[in-house]
């Protein structure tokens, strides 16, 4: 694990919220801002590998730049790019850096969690086994998620309201290319870096 931005201290509870941050939005902050109520950091994980997808487009530099703007004022959250994309791969990667003190809460939306709950990891009951060593906070996106019974003590609710339903990296995109507001859904610092590495703004 390769840290642009760490938090100081040694947390007892970190949050990890993986991504593509393509670009990063004011729903991802916002997601990571709720979870400060349970833990004490928050590490922004960009893999340099997607189990799901390849990188097209912006670069993996210029996201992690995006990233350290949007970021630039808060004390408590870290950056740093994972090697491999799948929840096991990168808490294997935080107990290497963080050692085996911290508890460790993955932080998604319900799209995220299902995504991974139902992940085909080649062996029955395997995420049975990882939700052994680390749980998941989980926010409503588009609904609330209901977490198999067998899972439900590794699984709980992120409350976050419906303030950020409907704002994606790939909306954030999409409205770009048509000419349409964007900037709302970029966090502040970083729209200047966002639109011009996007195109939406003159160079």
């Amino acid at each position: 694990m390769e840290f642009f931005r760490r938090a100081q201290g040694a947390p007892s509870h970190l949050g990890i919220l993986p991504g593509t941050f393509n670009p990063v939005t004011v729903a991802h902050l916002g997601l990571a801002r709720a979870a400060l109520v349970e833990v004490d950091e928050v590490l922004f994980v960009l893999p340099r590998r997607f189990p799901h997808k390849s990188y097209e487009g912006v670069s993996f530099a210029d996201r992690i730049a995006i990233l350290g703007d949007a970021l630039a004022d808060e004390p408590r959250f870290s950056i740093a790019a994972g090697a491999g994309g799948l929840f096991h791969q990168i808490a294997a990667e935080c107990r290497a850096a963080y050692g085996d003190a911290p508890r460790l809460s993955f932080l998604c939306g319900r799209d995220a969690a299902e995504r991974i709950v139902n992940w085909d990891y080649g062996e029955p009951a395997a995420i049975g086994r990882m939700l052994g060593q680390f749980s998941l906070l989980v926010a409503a996106r588009g609904g609330v998620y209901t977490a198999p019974p067998e899972l439900r003590q590794a699984v709980r609710a992120l409350p976050l309201g419906d303030a950020y339903e409907g704002i994606s990296a790939s909306e954030v995109r999409r409205r770009m290319a048509a000419g349409e507001d964007w900037e709302t859904l970029v966090p502040p610092q970083a729209r200047a870096r966002a639109g011009r590495i996007f195109g939406a703004l003159p160079g």
